[in-house]
């Protein structure tokens, strides 16, 4: 036989082989649903077959058949909505998960309510229990701050730190200041403000860097406790749909619990964690020792501070704020400490998101970005700012050449909406939150809650992506119209988009073969559905790498 009739024989033996071979058998099928891909080039599908953690095909349900085997699971759908996994791109989880089980204070609408809660609270407390948490909102009660002494009669055993809404701000009682050694001689802090009142008495609020002055003070909760907070955070989220988290940390001691979670095998989400910017050495030699980690907890971001909050009057802002027409807001932290860290993260490889709320922090950020890059040359670094909530105009298109990555809480806005025209005015409002704007000029948006400072609820921030109807029901048409976004826009801000924020968009974010088996069923069609409904769609099942972690 010539050589070239032996190619051709063993070449049909190979292709005769790879004909008749069966395809690989999945471990579940699901059929009979309505399937959003996120993928751009085929947006939609009738079935999926996953095997192990990983899908192996999407398409149409008579090509799906194929993978079934007996031992295949096969989940009718219903034809159902299915949705890649919602992942939370901006989250402190483990204070959340904390302050389900604190003193509640969010809806809290008067003086007398704030006060009454207190001390029904306390009354639950062994003397000496700090109470924390709380996540008040003085704008609910007319905008006036609370004060110790609106809380020390009620308070006299526990001393007390609670934290405002946006986390920028917080109210201590008299038996916290006197445990943290702290009289009205105490020294205001650089990026921070401790409130008195006209005759000089400390009230009892501090702002942004001046609450660690208390914050400092708390002891850290036992392991029990923080094992029983990630626990309930876990199960709120698989609720919710959320699969992924990208945790903004505040210590090494989140990364520890993740890490303990883990190694006992009880996730049932994925994270991302990251640490504070000024340990950007210590990430580094982490990662050199012990590397990113794995699809479950990855290290590898770093999160900073540029300002404070709109709500706390700490916003840097360009021009003052307009009910305060002296004061345009404080930098959390220095210009050029910032621009050391992001140079030197920036250089070790490490992702760098940083925290900017307002016009003139962004641009501060975005400056200092443009710079470091000039610096350290091209790579793909994804650069992200955090919020990126009352930006110039004219900083929109630098955003996009700067390739920096947009994570925005649309929650936000329907909540901050009800009174962020009385400090900003309403020129400067017409670029808030401007999702719209961002999307058009070609930014990568990245979604998330800010949970505990929001509802941790993808499909609420849908809702106020889509709708901007603020929660005072003020705005039926939606705040600020111009920016609203489609819903197929806030999916993939919650999917594909957040998934490119944490460099993970190869492996999860949309529906594909080769990708990672997390998805959603949600009880109705977000595409076909009134708008103003969305909110109130519920979550019917939630898997997280083929596995379900929520539902029936």
């Amino acid at each position: 036989m010539k050589f070239t009739s032996i190619c051709l024989y063993i070449f049909a033996l190979v292709f005769l082989s790879c004909n008749t071979s069966t395809h690989p058998t999945a471990s579940l099928v699901i059929t009979n649903a309505r399937i959003w891909t996120g993928n751009v080039a085929e947006p939609w599908a009738e079935a999926m077959a996953v095997n192990a953690d990983t899908i192996v095909f999407v398409g149409d349900e008579a090509s799906c058949k194929k993978f079934i085997s007996d031992s295949t699971e096969i989940v009718d759908a219903g034809a159902q909505l299915i949705v890649p996994g919602f992942i939370d791109s901006h989250v402190h989880f483990l204070d959340g998960g904390y302050s389900l089980q604190a003193v509640q204070l969010r809806e809290v609408s008067s003086k007398k309510e704030f006060i009454d809660r207190i001390a029904e609270y306390a009354k639950t407390l062994p003397q000496g229990v700090w109470i924390a948490g709380g996540i008040w909102n003085h704008q609910n009660w007319g905008g006036e701050l609370p004060e110790a002494s609106w809380i020390d009669s009620v308070t006299p055993n526990n001393p007390v730190w609670l934290n405002r809404i946006d986390g920028h701000m917080g109210l201590a009682n008299s038996l916290a200041l006197k445990m943290a050694g702290l009289t009205n001689d105490a020294k205001n802090i650089s990026g921070g403000e401790i409130i008195r009142d006209k005759n000089g008495k400390i009230t009892g609020i501090f702002k942004d860097n001046a609450q660690s002055l208390i914050a400092d003070k708390i002891a850290a909760p036992p392991l029990s406790i923080q094992e029983k907070a990630i626990d309930a955070a876990m199960k709120l989220y698989a609720s919710k749909g959320i699969t992924s988290i990208q945790n903004m940390g505040y210590g090494w001691h989140e990364q520890e619990l993740f890490k303990k979670t883990h190694d006992e095998g009880k996730l049932t989400l994925r994270i991302y964690s990251n640490m504070p910017l000024s340990d950007w050495a210590r990430l580094r030699d982490e990662i050199k020792n012990n590397g990113h980690g794995d699809k479950w907890l990855k290290i590898g971001g770093l999160k900073g501070f540029v300002d404070g909050s709109l709500g706390s009057h700490t916003a840097a802002m360009l021009e003052p704020f307009s009910d305060k027409p002296t004061d345009k807001g404080l930098l959390v932290t220095d210009p050029d400490s910032l621009f050391y860290f992001v140079k030197n993260a920036d250089s070790s490889g490490l992702q760098v998101m940083v925290h900017a709320i307002g016009d003139r922090a962004i641009r501060t950020q975005l400056d200092i970005y443009d710079t470091v890059q000039k610096i350290n040359g091209p790579r793909d670094r994804r650069f992200r700012i955090e919020h990126l909530q009352h930006i110039d105009p004219d900083d929109i298109k630098r955003v996009a050449s700067l390739n920096v990555v947009a994570s925005m809480e649309p929650y936000h806005a329907i909540d901050d909406g009800v009174w962020a025209e009385k400090y900003i005015g309403a020129t400067r409002a017409k670029t808030t939150y401007a999702f719209k704007s961002l999307e058009d000029a070609g930014v990568t948006l990245a979604f998330g809650s800010d949970w505990f400072v929001a509802p941790p609820s993808p499909l609420e921030g849908i809702y106020a992506a889509v709708t901007r109807r603020t929660l005072d029901g003020k705005n039926p048409d939606g705040w600020i119209p111009d920016q609203k976004i489609s819903v197929e826009q806030a999916l993939r801000a919650y999917t594909w988009g957040a998934a490119f924020a944490s460099f993970d968009e190869n492996i999860k974010g949309t529906l594909e073969p080769g990708k990672l088996a997390d998805f959603v069923i949600l009880q109705e069609d977000l595409f076909k559905l009134s708008p103003e409904k969305i909110k109130d769609v519920k979550v019917v099942a939630t898997y997280v790498g083929g596995r379900k972690v929520y539902g029936q």
